[in-house]
């Protein structure tokens, strides 16, 4: 009889454990969520053709949205489709983005503002093609559905869209990342 109590509160106290852990899990999620909240308000409020879409936990806010005027109508993006682009990657840790937080781009010029060491590293910046199929992380492979050549922006998402609970090189693990990107152009194969 006692054994059988013995092993019965050693499960609640695992179940209750478990859900501890989502529960901070959700509020870390939430917190990011509120993030990304206000970095669109303000980028929308500083920029009033904005443009934001969301989609599955994914946001894209293209800014300055007067392209079609000066080029006319674009193709947007597509499953399968290649897209050519400029990249800065930051981790959000608050309400705005800042260098110290950058860990990925194929730009010089951000990686000296972030103070990199760019020692022989001329190969490293250059437009980068990747194909929009489910290969790329979940919140860039959604955000970035749609695009259109010269969109200019930003593509942000939760830890839950990101890389979850694995730590990426010198991205944390459970991270939310800020894509700020410039299309230069939509390929077919």
């Amino acid at each position: 009889m006692k054994r059988s109590t013995l092993i019965l509160s050693c499960l609640l106290a695992l179940g209750l454990m478990a859900a501890c852990v989502k529960q901070s899990l959700q509020s870390t999620y939430d917190k990011q969520t509120s993030y990304i909240d206000n970095f669109v308000a303000t980028q929308m409020k500083a920029d009033t053709n904005a443009t934001l879409t969301r989609n599955g936990g994914s946001y894209r806010l293209t800014l300055a949205d007067t392209l079609d005027r000066v080029f006319g109508e674009r193709d947007s993006l597509k499953e399968g489709q290649r897209v050519s682009l400029w990249y800065a990657c930051f981790t959000l840790t608050g309400n705005s983005i800042a260098t110290s937080n950058l860990v990925a781009t194929n730009v010089r010029e951000v990686a000296e503002m972030a103070k990199w060491k760019l020692a022989d590293s001329t190969n490293i910046f250059h437009l980068d093609t990747i194909r929009a199929d489910k290969s790329l992380v979940e919140g860039l492979y959604k955000g970035i559905q749609g695009v259109q050549q010269f969109d200019h922006g930003y593509i942000l998402f939760t830890g839950e869209y990101g890389f979850g609970n694995m730590a990426r090189g010198t991205i944390p693990a459970r991270s939310a990342l800020v894509y700020q990107f410039i299309i230069e152009e939509i390929l077919d194969d």
